[in-house]
């Protein structure tokens, strides 16, 4: 679980700075990679999206401050 978590985690960075490059350069990754339609961008592209799910689904439970007894942002 902890492999899937820190895998996920990676992903998530990969497809948040993808939506930088676009949006500064008005590229993506996947054209440094072989173009948008190559097997391998769109594996990866795959991957990052459902990393997101993952995330998103996970969230509540893996992260520690949103965790049952926890006390938020508080200090």
């Amino acid at each position: 679980m902890k492999f899937l978590h820190g895998l996920a985690f990676v992903l998530v960075i990969i497809g948040g700075l993808n939506w930088l490059i676009f949006g500064l350069f008005q590229t993506e990754l996947g054209t440094w990679i072989g173009g948008m339609d190559s097997p391998i961008a769109r594996i990866i592209y795959v991957l990052v999206g459902l990393a997101a799910i993952y995330k998103l689904v996970m969230h509540k439970k893996m992260c520690r401050m949103c965790g049952p007894n926890q006390m938020g942002g508080q200090m």
